[in-house]
């Protein structure tokens, strides 16, 4: 069965404006450079035929969900997502990513094993933002990100107070924000900037075993480095919604 996901039909424009301003609208750093690497012809042909079935587009209505969402920012080659899918039928998860191979592996591996409680996003989380109701989703999961380790690159990164400021409040009281890094120095900047956040209470945890294992968390532990989970609730500050 497809997840049930739909445009939110009954805001009115002025309604649909606002949200699209609060979190989708306005104008922000882009974390991501979109890669658009040739596909297979075989991989390219599923994803003609089944993309439409899948994808969601980067802009447009809100949507409407009416069942728990789960959203990973960063899909790579989709390993989290699919396991995390397989794991919890009755959650929808959407996976968002700018590496189009990645977005048609996942579309392949969807047609293949039959699952339904999965889309796709094309594009840069950032824009795809704006899509999302308020309070409506059940946990954002963020693993590996691109950690941009020249100096030079840092305001690349994803994981920002002003992104954490515009991502928070898609998510429903006591929903939660889980990431991953490989790289120490990211690590501290999530704890500072989640941290940081009114709405955002949590800190590093040990590794959760129900967390996939991701290629670039084997690259990380192959070059030595210490992976970090961190897990954040939204909800008042000092306890738990």
């Amino acid at each position: 069965m497809r997840p049930v996901i739909t445009p939110d039909s009954g805001r009115t424009p002025d309604e649909s404006q606002a949200a699209s301003g609060r979190l989708g609208g306005l104008r922000t750093t882009r974390t991501f450079k979109p890669r658009r690497r040739g596909l297979s012809p075989s991989r390219q042909a599923v994803l003609d035929e089944h993309g439409p079935q899948w994808l969601l587009a980067l802009t447009g209505d809100t949507l409407v969900f009416t069942r728990p969402t789960v959203l990973e920012i960063g899909i790579g080659g989709g390993e989290a997502l699919l396991a995390m899918a397989a794991a919890d039928p009755d959650t929808d998860v959407i996976g968002v990513d700018v590496h189009t191979p990645g977005i048609a592996a996942v579309v392949q591996a969807i047609v293949a094993e039959r699952r339904g409680n999965m889309h796709l996003v094309d594009g840069d989380v950032l824009e795809f933002a704006g899509r999302l109701p308020a309070g409506g989703l059940a946990g954002i999961s963020i693993f590996f990100p691109d950690p941009w380790p020249k100096q030079s690159q840092r305001w690349r990164r994803l994981v920002t107070a002003e992104h954490v400021d515009r991502l928070v409040p898609t998510l429903a009281p006591g929903g939660y924000v889980h990431l991953a890094t490989d790289i120490a120095d990211y690590a501290e900047q999530m704890v500072a900037v989640c941290g940081a956040h009114p709405e955002l209470h949590g800190g590093p945890i040990e590794r959760p075993a129900t967390r996939p294992v991701t290629r670039y968390e084997r690259k990380g532990l192959d070059a030595g480095r210490t992976i970090v989970d961190l897990w954040y609730i939204r909800g008042a500050r000092g306890g738990r919604s």
